[in-house]
């Protein structure tokens, strides 16, 4: 695989994406002391040439932790038992971020509540107010 396919119109070079090998944590038995199955990959996105300048600019505008201050995205993938499919996944979660940041948000179309549900509040009010009307001291006539 030489490049990671994001969508029609974007793929990143593999030469951009750096992963390395790590031992992963938790419990695993004695496999996990003796084999680096965990994948740490790093996308630098402010040196990147394969992505353009607005969705460099999206990324590194989110508020995620996975972005540190020199803008390079650090995603750890220890899900697997298999150091493949470790990789595999964290080429995957770096494609739908990339994807999701892609996606232009809806526009808000501002609405009104209609004459019906106006009455209707209305009428509710009314109730309540006749309910509360009757509530009061109660005379010793």
């Amino acid at each position: 695989m030489d490049a990671l396919e994001v969508s029609s119109q974007l793929s990143i070079p593999m030469s951009e994406i750096e992963m390395t090998a790590v031992r992963s944590q938790g419990a695993g038995g004695q496999n996990v002391n003796k084999v680096a199955t965990a994948i740490h990959l790093r996308f630098d996105i402010r040196n990147s040439d394969a992505i353009p300048d607005t969705l460099k600019s999206k990324l590194l505008q989110k508020n995620d932790r996975r972005i540190n201050a020199d803008g390079v995205l650090i995603i750890k993938s220890q899900r697997y038992r298999s150091q493949d499919r470790n990789r595999q996944a964290a080429l995957q979660r770096l494609a739908d971020l990339l994807r999701k940041s892609m996606q232009e948000p809806k526009k808000r179309i501002p609405t009104r509540p209609g004459k019906k549900a106006k009455q209707k509040r209305l009428d509710a009010k009314l109730r309540r107010g006749a309910i509360k009307k009757t509530r009061g001291k109660v005379s010793d006539d």
